[in-house]
Formats: C-alpha cells, structure tokens, sequence
C-alpha cells in the first residue's frame, strides 16, 4: 500500500475568510459535495457524547506468527552479514516445521537489495523537505486519467462488483477507488521480487520484526501452496498484486472471486475486488452508511468545544486531525451546512480540517475510519473518498476538466 506524506502541516489555498479552494470549488461540484469552511454563524455548544469510533467488529488476529529470530543486534546492511543472517532464518523456518524443499526454494538465490534500504529510509515521514499540501496530494492522485479509468473498470467489472457489494455491502466505487489509488487498476503493481525485498528489510534492522513476519507470511503462502514463489512480485515495501496486499493481508483477507478455487490478487481482477470488499467488511464496515461528506463550518467556531480528550495510540499525527465523535444533530446545532443531505441525526461523525481551520472540512463516518485502515492516512483516505464519489456519479474526465483548471 502507498504511504503519502503524514497528514502535517497541509493547507489548501484560499485567500478567503470561509477557505474555499477556487479550483476544487468547481471539481466534481455537484459530486463532490463542496461546501468548504462556510460563514454561518455560530450555536449553541452540544454535549460531547463519544470520544471514539462506533464499535465494529475486532480485526481479525493474524494468521501468522512471527518466529524470533536468534538474538542479535541490528545488522549494518554495510557490515555484509546478509549470508550469517540468512542462514539463521533458515534455521528458525525449518524449526517451526516449514518443509525443508520450501525453504530452501523459498530463500535460494535471496541477496540482499539496497535500493530497497534507500526507498525505505526515504519515506515521507523522515522528510525534512516541509509539509506537503492536500491539494497538490489530491491533484496528483484524483487526476483526469485516475477518473476517466475509475469510470472504466466500474463499467467493465459491473457485473462482478453487483455481486461483491451484495456480499459484502461494501460500495463498488469505493472497491474501485482503492484499486485506482492502489495500482492504477491493476496496470502497475510493482516488479520487485517481494521475498528479497522483505528479506533486505529484515535484516535492514530498522523495522525488524515487522519485515520478519511478512517474510514469514511469504514464506507460509509458498509453503501452502496458495501462490508460486514465482509470483510474489510486488512494490519494493512488500505489498503484492492489484491491491497491493501486504503477505499477512493476502492469508488474512484473500478470496475467491471468480470460482476457480484460487485466490489470485495478481491476475485476477474479481478476485482482487472481492479481496478489497472482504477486507473492508472483516475491518467493520457498515453496510449502507456513507463514508462522510464534505461541510462549511461557521466563521467563528471554537474547535476547541470538539477536541477529542483522548489522545490517538496509534496512527498518531492522522488521527489528532479528527474532532471528538458527535451525532449528526450536535453538529447541526453547532451551525455546520453541507450541499447535500446529512445522514440520520444519530450517526456519530468525527470533524475532520486536514490542513486546519477554514482550510477544508469534512464531517466522517466510522467507514472513513475503515478506509484509513488500508492506509492510515487522511490525504490517502479522503482521495479514496473524492475518487469513489467522481466513480459513483459517472463524471466525464473531459468534463470534469473543462470545469475545474485544477486537473490537468
């Protein structure tokens, strides 16, 4: 799965007092429900009622169990220790009773890769270029192609998605959106050989016991016979096929779409939405509850009402971005307008102002905070978001174009 820049310090352009983005205003206008940072006045301050997301359903426990490796300190890539390394993970599969011809199929042959060290210490978050901005985010991943190939695939898979979203309730353009913002509809997946990458990264040290259990989970689907060692091919981080499933997701949330008894994620595109749609029902998605909507907040609103006392453990600098959970009715009450109809007033939402006050502002549901677990990250799950209503509306790329100069 992609991993954009952590959502800090991100603004959109607006140069006006209720922080409407020009271009955006005029993107998608009816579909993507603009009414950023309106100018009503003030209300009374309700009651908070939730600190929290509505229950769901717990995630499912990993099919796989990380095996320690023998005690060591974390090897200098530098130091050419891979071999020692290699020879010590062998040992370790071996003992918890993975055939020998496995391992040894499995690990010939594996060097280690260093521009997989290189990506990895590069990412966004180690970054000291300055904050990113959302709208250049969602320029560059919701773009003319992105929709035009969302309408695409949603008309040519129209008859498998009917038949996932009736399994799983999970929306077909939401299913369609993730393998759009994952690999393009599955024309870019990544050609990295994933066990020499997960196995570099393992050794790497930085993220140890991570890699080590997606290697072990890579080495278990081998193992049981459900993918050739061939096959696991995917992004330098080990994520894998159409959408982009890291090992430990592919035995957790892998299906059969298409009936062929296999679960196929790199050449079969119903096998690969139905993968997507069972990840999000296992994740607790509610059948029939929209994701959110995008709102105007009244000039003048004092967030600090709806600040969420309880510090985020996980997904910290995301999750610090949303607002206590509230029902639709209390934020009503507090003034807030949207261009299309709230759910019921007891839906519980979280306020979400991703580059802050008056810079853009969206009431989620507890399924926005479904779609962060793909990727936790508030730029990648509102451009899931903007992305999946373009798809649901049909909107013409050409159109869209013509509309908004933002998408070139």
């Amino acid at each position: 799965m992609p991993q954009p820049p952590d959502d800090v310090g991100n603004g959109w352009p607006d140069g006006q007092s209720c922080g409407i983005n020009r271009g955006m205003s005029r993107y998608l206008p009816a579909l993507l429900l603009l009414a950023i940072a309106g100018c009503a006045g003030p209300a009374t301050p309700p009651v908070v009622v939730a600190t929290a997301p509505p229950s769901r359903p717990p995630s499912p426990l990993p099919v796989i169990t990380p095996t320690p490796l023998p005690a060591t300190v974390a090897i200098d890539p530098a130091s050419g220790d891979f071999a020692a390394w290699l020879a010590g993970y062998r040992r370790a599969a071996l003992a918890r009773g993975v055939a020998p011809a496995t391992v040894e199929a499995f690990t010939n042959g594996l060097q280690p890769i260093h521009r997989v060290i290189d990506l990895d210490r590069r990412q966004p978050g180690d970054s000291t270029a300055g904050p990113a901005r959302f709208d250049a985010y969602l320029a560059r991943q919701v773009d003319a192609a992105r929709i035009s190939g969302g309408n695409a695939a949603a008309a040519r898979m129209a008859a498998p998605l009917a038949g996932i979203e009736a399994r799983y309730g999970v929306p077909a353009h939401i299913v369609v959106a993730i393998w759009g913002l994952e690999t393009a509809y599955g024309k870019i997946t990544g050609d990295f050989d994933v066990p020499a990458s997960l196995a570099t990264l393992a050794w790497e040290g930085r993220r140890r016991a991570l890699f080590t259990r997606e290697l072990d989970a890579a080495l278990n689907i081998v193992d049981k016979g459900l993918a050739p060692r061939s096959a696991l091919r995917g992004s330098w981080a080990g994520a894998m096929g159409q959408p982009q499933f890291l090992p430990s997701s592919y035995l957790s949330y892998a299906v059969d779409g298409d009936g062929d008894g296999h679960a196929d994620i790199w050449n079969s595109e119903p096998d690969t939405l139905a993968s997507i749609a069972n990840y999000f029902e296992r994740k607790g998605w509610q059948r029939g509850l929209p994701w959110g909507q995008i709102v105007s907040v009244p000039q003048g609103f004092d967030r600090a009402l709806v600040k969420n006392p309880v510090a985020p453990r996980t997904c910290v600098r995301p999750l610090e971005k949303h607002s206590v959970w509230l029902p639709i009715s209390r934020w009503k009450a507090f003034g807030l307008t949207s261009m299309v109809p709230f759910p019921a007033d007891t839906t519980l939402a979280t306020l979400i102002e991703p580059d802050g006050p008056g810079q853009g502002a969206y009431l989620a549901t507890a399924n926005y905070r479904v779609i962060m677990e793909y990727n936790c990250s508030n730029f990648y799950a509102l451009s899931v978001a903007v992305l999946g209503d373009a798809i649901k509306g049909g909107a013409s790329a050409a159109e869209t174009t013509r509309r908004d100069g933002a998408i070139r």
